[in-house]
């Protein structure tokens, strides 16, 4: 097939010994995530531009939100089957196409179709990222690189938050069009400098759905994943309404979330290297703890000193789980299925985050206490969840490191990692 050269030898090791296509896709990701500026604007956009009330800007947030729900799980089967380059370029190809058609669109039922279309391409990228990592890099080092493609993220959504309100007040068309110039740019860094690294051998694409449904371990993983979506999102929906009940201003609000932004910028890049030297389960239940204890810490909060207190929590928390997480799936994934795997689990997240603000809105009525309270115990539950694959994870690390060692500081042997692939 056309641009499925399988990677046969070890590529050459870059900064902090990982190979040098993991920092090209690191720097693709600062790229597109940096650019990234129509979905924090999209709403505004959409009462302001296109005149929609707030129950229709709803409804096509809720068409948004649907197709990215479904996009984890289509992104990491096509990874699987068609290889990681292949869809990453093809779907930073249909976001760009996808950003054109919304920008263009006119009309409540133009707008629904093509705010569909963007979700379902827009986070594409996310599983056949964590595919290539797992292909591209030893089991040890893998929270290293998750960790940084998690600051990747951040590094370049900090950088469209910046730019996204000058570029939104500058009119739609260009808000649009730099969403999709940069979606092309990454399109381009990944065809013209990645190489394929999906492994020869393919599963039938008839059992990568039917070989996750009686893999227990992976299952409750995703249950718990969803429990933390449930928890984290919380943060981007009911947590200004209940700030806003509290007497905390919206500016006050703002500020105390932007050290959110600030701490993993200039907190993960240092963490994530200790993190990776310990038990990967015990830090994806400690990070989700951390997260819980600061939602829950949520219903002391009377000023912005509190909430500024509880932000920093959660934030240490959130680092924590960072490399963890996708390590995890990429442990449990048997050979051939680290796309369709973390698509499964990218859409957990996605699931337990359309459900937060349905969960918190139901609670606030109740009263802060009751609603921070809830939340921590999902939170603690998702902790312990995350500890039932403790055994399984062990075993299938034992089982990896013996059976298809991928180390990329070893010398280059171009048989035995063609073998490991």
């Amino acid at each position: 097939m056309i641009g499925m050269t399988v990677l046969t030898s070890r590529p050459a090791a870059g900064p902090l010994s990982l190979p040098r296509p993991f920092w090209t896709l690191w720097l693709g990701i600062v790229i597109n995530r940096s650019g990234a500026v129509v979905q924090p604007f999209l709403a505004v956009y959409l009462v302001q531009a296109q005149g929609f009330s707030a129950g229709q800007a709803g409804a096509a947030m809720a068409f948004f939100g649907a197709g990215s729900l479904l996009s984890h799980l289509l992104a990491g089967a096509l990874a699987d089957r068609f290889g990681r380059r292949l869809t990453l370029t093809g779907g930073m190809l249909a976001t760009s196409a996808a950003m054109v058609a919304l920008g263009a669109a006119n009309g409540f039922t133009a707008v629904l179709v093509t705010a569909f279309l963007l979700g379902l391409t827009i986070e594409s990228y996310r599983p056949a990222a964590q595919a290539m990592v797992a292909d591209l890099v030893s089991p040890d080092a893998r929270p290293k690189a998750y960790g940084l493609l998690f600051w990747a993220m951040n590094l370049g959504y900090s950088i469209a938050m910046l730019t996204g309100g000058w570029l939104a007040g500058h009119g739609a068309r260009t808000m649009f069009g730099v969403n999709a110039a940069v979606a092309l740019a990454f399109a381009f860094v990944v065809w013209r400098a990645l190489p394929e690294s999906r492994p020869d051998e393919q599963p039938v694409s008839s059992a990568r759905f039917r070989t996750v449904l009686p893999d227990r371990p992976m299952v409750v993983l995703c249950l718990s994943t969803a429990a933390y979506g449930v928890l984290y999102a919380q943060a981007f929906t009911t947590l200004p309404l209940a700030m806003d009940e509290q007497g905390i201003g919206r500016v006050d609000f703002g500020q105390a979330m932007a050290l959110n932004g600030v701490l993993i910028v200039l907190v993960q890049p240092v963490a994530t290297r200790w993190l990776a030297r310990l038990d990967h389960v015990r830090v994806l239940a400690t990070g989700t703890a951390v997260v819980a204890a600061g939602f829950a810490l949520t219903a002391l909060v009377h000023d912005a000193l509190g909430l500024a207190l509880t932000v920093v929590v959660w934030t240490a928390g959130e680092i924590i789980v960072a490399g963890a997480l996708p390590t995890i799936v990429a442990t449990l994934a048997p050979a051939g299925l680290q796309g369709t795997y973390a698509g499964i689990s990218g859409m957990s997240w996605a699931a337990g985050a359309a459900l937060a603000p349905v969960a918190g809105t139901l609670i606030l009525p109740l009263g802060p206490a009751a609603l921070w309270c809830s939340m921590g115990a999902i939170g603690a539950t998702s902790a312990l969840a995350a500890l039932l694959t403790t055994r399984a994870v062990q075993h299938r690390t034992h089982t990896e490191t013996i059976d298809e060692p991928r180390n990329p500081d070893a010398e280059d042997d171009a048989e035995a990692v063609r073998m490991s692939l």
